[in-house]
């Protein structure tokens, strides 16, 4: 049950939320890596209504369903590339912060696969996810409650 929707009690604020979404979707870093993105931290964060929007997006988007049950165990699925490794790698060490830091050996490995600029707008995609995640989380959003509004219906994954 939700909590409470937290859309329409802050809306001047979920708006400069969809701004930073939006702008980081036109920036350089391609939709599928994005989707693994957003996937993965929604599952490390247990958000469950962001996790079922982004599973069904990749889906609409091409991704194929096995790669998306590997996302999980990305470190032993043979199933990504070099790049989307060090996304995922990115965006764990971003997510769950460890003590000390981001370690060197992580930020010149993801450094090897992305430019400057990707590598800023990737470090932004999951700050934006971690947002929204903690937004979902925190009001318990409804998985599926917005499939209509998002066209997410058509994924055929109800």
């Amino acid at each position: 049950m939700e909590r409470l929707n937290y859309g329409a009690q802050s809306p001047e604020l979920l708006k400069k939320l969809v701004d930073l979404s939006t702008a980081i979707r036109k920036g350089s870093i391609a939709a599928s890596i994005l989707s693994l993105v957003e996937i993965r931290a929604s599952q490390l964060n247990g958000c469950s209504f962001c996790l079922d929007m982004h599973v069904k997006q990749a889906k609409l988007h091409g991704e194929r369903e096995l790669r998306l049950h590997h996302i999980a165990a990305w470190h032993e699925s043979p199933l990504f590339e070099p790049r989307e490794r060090a996304a995922l790698a990115w965006t764990e060490a971003l997510t769950r912060l460890p003590e000390g830091g981001v370690p060197d050996e992580l930020y010149e490995r993801v450094r090897s696969q992305f430019t400057e600029k990707e590598l800023s707008d990737l470090t932004f995609a999951v700050m934006a996810i971690n947002a929204w995640n903690r937004a979902g989380v925190a009001f318990r959003s409804v998985p599926g409650s917005a499939d209509k509004l998002y066209g997410l219906d058509r994924a055929g994954l109800s």
